[in-house]
């Protein structure tokens, strides 16, 4: 019986190749589980993936769009931003929300922990379901150009089997949402 608990892996080296304020790359010199030797690239982030699904008493959910430098393409997210490691998750929701749709929110239910991709980085998040909501203003971060959409919760999740919403913690937090609200 094999012992999935158990990590295959030896790393035999380390060095770290990269570093920002957001990012650190390290390259592990490794043996693999069937051991052979290689090298294994993680990338570690320096705050944790902090995602807000409001959703108002209607079933109505707010999605933010942006620009995505990496993609170089416009998405379309729910809200969501870095939560440091050093500040309860829910503090930095709450934060989140308040900075990129100008809600606060008197309930708050934390409806997932998710790994962004597991292959290639230990980048470790969250999403929150936000309900009871009062509207104020956005503060928005001064690097950021955000368009809010209201948008029926079932909508939104039809634009994901469009493939129009294809960010992951998106794409599973709405699923998620829609289905622990029954839609």
């Amino acid at each position: 019986m094999v012992n999935n608990e158990h990590n295959p892996w030896a790393i035999l080296s380390s060095k770290e190749q990269y570093d920002n304020k957001w990012i650190k790359v390290t390259e592990h010199k490794v043996l693999n589980p069937t051991g052979g030797e290689g090298i294994y690239g993680v990338v570690s982030f320096k705050n944790k993936a902090i995602g807000i699904i409001p959703v108002d008493e209607h079933g109505n959910t707010w999605l933010v769009g942006q620009y995505r430098f990496p993609l170089e393409e416009y998405s379309w997210e729910i809200p969501m931003g870095g939560g440091p490691l050093d500040i309860d998750i829910l503090d930095s929701a709450k934060r989140e929300l308040k900075e990129e749709t100008g809600f606060t929110a008197e309930k708050w239910t934390n409806i997932m922990r998710i790994h962004t991709s597991n292959s290639v980085t230990d980048e470790e998040g969250f999403v929150f379901l936000a309900e009871q909501l009062t509207s104020g203003e956005t503060e928005f971060e001064d690097t950021e150009v955000i368009h809010i959409k209201k948008i029926y919760l079932p909508d939104a999740i039809e634009l994901i089997m469009q493939n129009k919403i294809t960010d992951a913690i998106s794409v599973a937090g709405l699923l998620k949402a829609a289905r622990l609200l029954g839609y």
